[in-house]
């Protein structure tokens, strides 16, 4: 197999973590036969530093003629006073909508080893298997009008949250589908005892399950999800919802696992999909040698699972994940009493050195 990949390893910690997977990446092509060419680009703060936008446009060119795109991280407080336009996040979601990346996949899954992580109790989390399916290029991040305006009191602020009938339907497909390859339960959350957007949410993802007969449809308003993943999260195999609650509820599940730095993610919807973990840049821990670069390796395995169905490849990076942990190795934000503290690239090899007994 060829592929071309492009690499936006991104800002702070991105620049860590990116490496670790790419070096993963080499040994699973070298050990199999397949061929990835990795091109790298600048997006997010980098990119505005060197060419004065988040999103440049030989990136974006980048992005659309590879087969995949590997994206570490993006932002930090050196960039937060300029307009929102010019943000680095604005690079993510020029992304998601000029690749047409509507479905965000967000695996909240707990290592057996790291239950004593987690700040929930073990009985609680022990078995937790939850997928997150997010609506990505609709809803209030994208609706019109928007905007901050002045008037004669002061100022308003105006977003608007907008789905189509089509928007909801494309992503209820993609929870229901994914079900069928799991335990065959879907719980759409949405807010629509007070929302007209989620009133029509709930209306076309109740017909689009007709198709899908085997698997099992239930509701819950966003504000009781956000207390069941705290309560009884075992009770959710994937959960569907909207862009705003998505980003917001998927972030809850990860803490659940007990960090956000060990959890990958997909973004699916086109030909090109884009992998990355969910955390952040963590500019206070850059060039330090501390990020955990699990969460980035873990979304290359999804990488190769989605866009390359290489599925005996990306197990073999999740097996050696696992081995890692059983194994006591953790970094700084899932060290434990009793485990080995590793470096950013003291685990990345770790985890290499694993893949290669397998």
């Amino acid at each position: 197999m060829k592929k071309k990949i492009a690499v936006f390893s991104g800002d702070g910690i991105g620049q860590e973590i990116v490496p670790e997977a790419i070096k993963v990446l080499d040994a699973i092509g070298s050990r199999f036969g397949h061929a990835f060419a990795c091109e790298y680009a600048q997006v997010g703060g980098a990119a505005i530093d060197s060419a004065g936008i988040p999103l440049p446009s030989d990136s974006l060119a980048l992005a659309k003629e590879s087969d995949a795109v590997l994206l570490g991280a993006v932002g930090g407080p050196k960039w937060e006073g300029l307009d929102y336009e010019r943000r680095p996040e604005r690079a993510l979601l020029g992304l998601r909508e000029q690749l047409g990346l509507f479905a965000n996949l967000r695996p909240a899954k707990i290592y057996s080893a790291l239950i004593q992580a987690s700040t929930l109790k073990p009985e609680v989390i022990d078995g937790i298997d939850v997928l997150v399916v997010r609506e990505l290029t609709g809803g209030i991040y994208f609706g019109k009008p928007k905007g901050i305006e002045t008037t004669p009191t002061g100022h308003r602020g105006v977003n608007t949250e907008v789905y189509t009938t089509e928007e909801i339907t494309r992503i209820a497909h993609v929870a229901f589908k994914s079900a069928q390859k799991r335990r065959r339960l879907v719980t759409s959350i949405d807010k629509a005892n007070v929302l007209e957007s989620s009133e029509l949410w709930r209306r076309v993802v109740i017909e689009v399950h007709k198709s899908y007969p085997d698997v099992e449809l239930r509701h819950m308003y966003v504000d009781n999800c956000a207390m069941q993943l705290v309560r009884n999260p075992k009770q959710f195999d994937v959960i569907v919802t909207t862009n705003l609650f998505g980003d917001i509820l998927s972030d809850e599940a990860a803490m659940l696992t007990g960090s956000i730095g060990m959890l990958p993610s997909a973004s699916i919807g086109s030909t090109v999909g884009m992998f990355e973990p969910i955390h952040g840049s963590a500019p206070d821990i850059a060039g330090k040698n501390m990020a955990n670069p699990i969460g980035t390796i873990a979304s290359l395995a999804m990488m190769l699972n989605y866009s390359f169905d290489l599925s005996k490849e990306a197990e073999l990076i999740e097996q050696a994940i696992q081995i890692t942990l059983d194994q006591g190795f953790r970094t700084k934000d899932i060290e434990g009493e009793g485990t080995t503290l590793l470096g950013t690239k003291e685990m990345g090899e770790t985890i290499l050195q694993n893949l290669g007994r397998l």
